[in-house]
């Protein structure tokens, strides 16, 4: 469905395994480039949306130099953003239960920035979606961290484990948004990428 892009060797530049298999859903030919290091930090006054476009754009500026004509970079930052605030990914033990609770009990958002890139065009854009969590004991927040240490998620969760099976009450948007790529955002995106 997306021949047009057939030309392009397609470069997925992400770790996360849950990206892979989300990207490998749309039927596409990839493979992975990490630059290690990349700074995701951003400027104060952006909020929501504008942070997770932000650093989806800075991680494709750092490919920039490596990439070659014939290769089209995909970047994806997600975050979980409540009341102002964005959850990242947890240092430690202590954080992550401390952003369970934080979600306890309420509706978030969870939003991932994207951008695609060559050398001749680029197009970011991000995706929300509301997540409502019921309310968490300490004893299966505790069960959850320690069974799943989710230091290598935003917010600490993910939703396709235990803690989304028993938890999440609902959801608004896009659900592999919340898993780390708005596969289908991304799909209509790539279909009018070259026009």
């Amino acid at each position: 469905m997306l021949d047009h892009l057939s030309s392009y060797q397609i470069i997925l530049a992400s770790n996360s395994p849950r990206r892979r298999e989300l990207l490998a859903g749309l039927g596409l030919t990839f493979e992975t480039r990490v630059i290690p290091g990349i700074d995701e930090s951003y400027p104060e006054g952006l909020d929501g949306a504008d942070i997770a476009v932000y650093i989806a754009s800075a991680k494709a500026a750092a490919y920039r130099a490596t990439l070659a004509g014939h290769e089209l970079l995909i970047t994806a930052d997600t975050i979980v953003y409540t009341e102002g605030k964005v959850f990242g990914k947890p240092h430690d033990r202590d954080e992550a239960c401390a952003m369970l609770r934080a979600l306890s009990g309420r509706t978030h958002q969870v939003i991932t920035g994207v951008t695609i890139q060559t050398l001749e065009r680029t197009r970011s854009f991000a995706v929300t979606t509301d997540v409502t969590f019921a309310e968490l004991s300490d004893e299966e927040i505790a069960y959850y961290v320690d069974h799943y240490r989710p230091f290598d998620k935003a917010g600490s969760y993910g939703i396709q484990e235990w803690i989304g099976f028993v938890g999440v009450t609902g959801i608004r948007g896009s659900y592999f948004n919340v898993m780390g790529l708005p596969v289908q955002r991304l799909y209509q995106e790539l279909k009018t990428f070259n026009e």
